[in-house]
């Protein structure tokens, strides 16, 4: 975020925290706000400064083809997953109400929420290497490695040897789904180890809102301007991503 605001600064963009953005004198004019932090107080801050929130469809990474997942994901609800007998990776597909790990059974997971919360059902993979793209109009403006086998291990995709296989998957992606995600958005990837033959292939871990995602160490340049697009004034949303526009009547749950 000190990152993201420093360059902001320096083009001349006044930076305000939530609290003084919100404020009954103080603020940007509305029509002229961005947003990067959590969907709570964006959602809330959202109709007052006129700004509009992108992010993918619950459904998105269940609706692909396992080409791209590597691996059986699912769509469901919390009232399913209570019911699971058998190990599975469980998330929320959007915000984060309960954390999103591999749970024993349903018995595991988190009680007290409403039991329609949606929630992705995956079976449990292994990845070997795990990184974070920021993508405008289906490409690469900039990307970072966060994870090796699970531990984070942040380190610029520049100079990495992954770098064009990554790009060369993210291609095919964008050519198969790519209206299927907002202009401006974030896409994990990683490298799923194959378990019947040595070596990996590549998939999609999870997609995520670019307003609401760490940068690691990605160029914060290029992640600002991500950003601005994914999280900018309701007036220049472009026709295509409209559908992506996070609005106050999709439910929240506690812990968000």
């Amino acid at each position: 975020m000190e990152l993201l605001a420093v360059e902001a600064a320096g083009r001349g963009m006044p930076v305000l925290a939530a609290e003084e953005a919100g404020g009954p004198e103080a603020g940007p004019a509305a029509g002229s706000a961005h947003w990067y932090g959590g969907p709570v107080a964006g959602e809330r801050l959202a109709e007052r400064l006129g700004f509009a929130l992108l992010e993918p469809t619950d459904d998105w990474l269940a609706e692909l083809p396992e080409e791209f997942t590597g691996r059986d994901v699912r769509s469901a609800t919390l009232a399913d997953a209570w019911a699971l007998d058998r190990p599975a990776f469980v998330k929320p597909p959007r915000d984060k109400s309960f954390p999103a790990a591999v749970y024993a059974d349903g018995s595991r997971l988190p009680t007290g929420l409403d039991p329609a919360t949606p929630v992705l059902l995956s079976e449990v993979v292994t990845f070997a290497a795990e990184y974070r793209l920021f993508l405008l109009d289906g490409r690469i403006a900039t990307a970072s490695r966060y994870a090796v086998f699970g531990r984070l291990d942040p380190r610029p995709l520049d100079g990495d040897p992954a770098a064009a296989e990554i790009a060369g998957f993210v291609d095919r992606l964008a050519a198969a789904a790519g209206p299927t995600l907002p202009s401006a958005v974030v896409l994990d990837v990683g490298q799923l180890l194959d378990p019947y033959r040595p070596g990996h292939r590549w998939a999609v871990v999870e997609a995520n809102m670019a307003w609401f995602s760490h940068a690691y160490a990605a160029d914060p340049v290029r992640v600002l301007d991500v950003v601005l697009r994914a999280a900018g004034p309701r007036e220049h949303v472009r026709p295509q991503d409209l559908r992506f526009v996070r609005h106050p009547e999709r439910p929240e749950h506690p812990g968000q």
